[in-house]
């Protein structure tokens, strides 16, 4: 059995992927194998666990995903490591709703029978910390919080205004803390964190988060909590074949600095169902992958290189090539952005893009659209038969100029009334709308038969 322990916050800002990641990389460089997660839709983070691990790290999502199919995913990535470490996501109590758990970091935890090490912020409080705590503890009596790590702490003086009321008034332990390090702190930009693929996260960084983890917190307590971790039980998941299928659709993925939101078990479940997964980057390459036979971009930041990628005549040359011969084009969020005919950046400077479909994206204006998405294909699409419905997420700044219409939209959004939400057009479907290939069995299977198709051998 792996051990496992959720790393959760008493809200976001809290230092949740800070202390997560460092308690991950401290953990692996004492030679143990971990297997990092991610709760919640979140791209960026995972990225900050890979480097500190090694592996990728892994979403679970307890809205978007059946739960057989979170825990199979979970197995899956989790049977052959050491342990098992689990960043929360925003407040531990919080996800799709106000009335329930649904989604929520709690829900994740008590699904997978992990303990959960609380993280509270002591920035600007003493012994009142203990009063939050005792809230967070006794909210859930079915959640198990094992233990608190304290961060934002001025000083080993401050910690004894803050450690015994802890402990005394929860009894439970104060495993390790934080002191406040500006040095620590990663910068964010409109979406969080920057991703890792920018190259903006250096490898001091790590060291010297590493070696604060190691004086302060305790791992050894880390490891044994995790070690009380459950085995959780459900029906193994519809969404893996029985067996790898052989290779039969190539299907070229974007992935640079432009392009980097992607699920892991996404691409696994491409390449399970009989997929070559091939990486190309629209930035710097100059034509798509020989043999493509399907194109999938995710989500990302293409405002941030949009002269980048408009002034890339090649690869756009080519992927217009690709539409105009029937191969299918799957975009989301960043890469609707990307097919439109034009975005802007955040100067407000426009610039032309592939203009498969009748998109103008700007971040002028720009608000902010998040939330979990309930959509239902208004046509035969590459993942989706007409009237078919499936979870997904929404979470971008950018606003289009021309939102889409009935008659060419790809969805409706079934949660908010209906509305049309991204564009079809010959073999493109594009959406905000980021979805889990997990969220609904025969999605892996059915892009691959349509890249199949088309797939030059």
């Amino acid at each position: 059995m792996t051990s496992a322990v959720v790393i959760a916050g008493v809200r976001s800002g809290v230092g949740k992927t800070t202390i997560a990641s460092g308690v991950m990389g401290a953990l692996a460089r004492r030679g143990l194998r971990v297997q990092p997660f991610k709760a919640g839709p979140d791209y960026i983070d995972p990225t900050y666990h890979t480097i500190a691990c090694g592996v990728p790290s892994r979403n679970l999502d307890t809205w978007l995903l059946p739960h057989p199919v979170v825990i199979e995913l979970f197995h899956r990535a989790a049977g052959t490591a050491d342990i098992a470490v689990v960043e929360g996501v925003m407040g531990v109590f919080d996800g799709h709703s106000s009335l329930d758990e649904d989604g929520s970091t709690a829900e994740l935890a008590k699904l997978l029978d992990a303990p959960v090490i609380l993280i509270a912020d002591a920035g600007k409080v003493a012994r009142s910390v203990a009063a939050e705590v005792l809230g967070y503890q006794q909210f859930d009596p079915d959640l198990r919080v094992a233990g608190v790590i304290l961060n934002g702490v001025g000083s080993e003086r401050h910690l004894e205004f803050c450690q015994p009321q802890i402990e005394a008034t929860t009894g439970l332990p104060v495993v390790g803390w934080l002191p406040r390090r500006d040095d620590l702190v990663q910068p964010e930009r409109h979406l969080g964190l920057i991703p890792t693929v920018e190259g903006t996260v250096l490898s001091d960084w790590y060291d010297a988060l590493n070696a604060q983890i190691e004086q302060t917190i305790d791992l050894d307590a880390i490891a044994r909590i995790a070690g009380t971790a459950g085995r959780p039980s459900g029906s193994d998941s519809p969404v893996f074949p029985d067996q790898t299928q052989r290779p039969r659709a190539a299907i070229a993925v974007a992935q640079d600095r432009a392009f980097s939101f992607y699920y892991q078990d996404s691409l696994d479940l491409l390449s399970a169902w009989g997929a070559e997964v091939i990486p190309f980057s629209p930035i710097d390459d100059s034509r798509l992958p020989e043999g493509t036979g399907g194109v999938y971009l995710g989500g990302g930041f293409p405002e941030l290189f949009a002269e980048d990628l408009s002034r890339n005549d090649g690869m756009i040359s080519s992927i217009r090539a690709a539409i105009d011969s029937g191969v299918p084009v799957y975009g989301e969020c960043g890469g609707l952005m990307y097919l439109g005919e034009s975005l802007s950046d955040l100067d407000g400077r426009q610039f032309p893009m592939v203009g498969a479909i009748p998109v103008v994206s700007s971040m002028e204006g720009r608000r902010l659209h998040l939330g979990y998405r309930e959509v239902e294909a208004c046509a035969e699409g590459p993942l989706l038969r007409a009237g078919e419905q499936v979870r997904g997420h929404e979470f971008h700044w950018s606003v289009l100029q021309n939102p889409p219409g009935e008659e060419s939209a790809a969805y409706r959004v079934v949660n908010q009334g209906g509305r049309p939400e991204g564009f079809r057009h010959g073999s493109v479907w594009a959406s905000y709308i980021h979805v889990p290939l997990a969220s609904r069995p025969g999605l892996p299977r059915r892009f691959v038969d349509a890249c199949a198709a088309t797939t030059r051998k």
